[in-house]
C-alpha cells in the first residue's frame, strides 16, 4: 500500500482579505466615531493594508475594526504583520502585511516538533515554503494534524493534499 501524506501550508485568501477590508471601510464610514477623523483603509501594493487617521488612537481604533473583520472572515491575525503607528504629515500612519508562506526557520520548527512529539514513522520533508508530511497509516496523519493546531505556531497553517 502506498503512504498517505499531507501538505502544511501558510497561506492567505485573498479574496477573503479584500472581503474584510471592504466590509471594515463601509463600518468605518458608517460609525459615528469614526466621522471627521480623516480615517481611511486601503491596500498598498499586493499583501500591504495602509490605515490612516488624525491621532493614533483613531488608527489603532481602525486597525480593530479590521481585525475584528478578519476574524469572522476566518484568517488569522497571525498571518497580519502590523507596524508601529507613524507620524506622516497632519495624519498618523499604519502599515500593515499579509505573511504567507513558511521560512525556513519555521519550517524546522514544525519538523522538530513533529519529529519529537509525533508518531514514529512519520516523515517531514520541506519543500520550497510548504511542508510534506508522509506516513504508512493515516491515523498517524490525523495525530500530526491535531499536534500542530493545538502547538502554538506563531504563523498560521492550513493543511491540503490530504490523501
Amino acid at each position: 500500500m502506498a503512504d498517505s501524506s499531507f501538505d502544511i501550508v501558510s497561506k492567505i485568501d485573498r479574496q477573503e482579505a479584500d472581503n474584510a477590508l471592504n466590509q471594515a471601510i463601509k463600518e468605518i464610514q458608517t460609525r459615528y466615531d469614526f466621522k471627521n477623523t480623516g480615517a481611511e483603509l486601503k491596500w498598498s501594493g499586493e499583501w500591504g493594508i495602509e490605515i490612516t487617521a488624525n491621532a493614533d488612537e483613531r488608527a489603532l481604533a481602525v486597525l480593530d475594526v479590521f481585525k475584528d473583520k478578519l476574524i469572522k472572515r476566518g484568517i488569522s491575525l497571525k498571518a497580519l504583520e502590523e507596524g508601529e503607528p507613524r507620524q506622516s504629515g497632519k495624519e498618523v500612519k499604519i502599515n500593515c502585511t499579509f505573511g504567507e508562506g513558511i521560512s525556513q526557520e519555521q519550517a524546522k520548527k514544525v519538523s522538530k516538533l513533529i519529529r519529537d512529539e509525533g508518531p514514529k514513522g512519520v516523515k517531514v520533508q520541506i519543500q520550497g515554503d510548504e511542508l510534506r508530511v508522509t506516513s504508512k497509516k493515516r491515523d498517524d496523519l490525523q495525530e500530526v494534524i491535531a499536534l500542530l493546531k493545538g502547538a502554538d505556531l506563531d504563523f498560521p497553517v492550513q493543511f491540503t493534499n490530504y490523501r
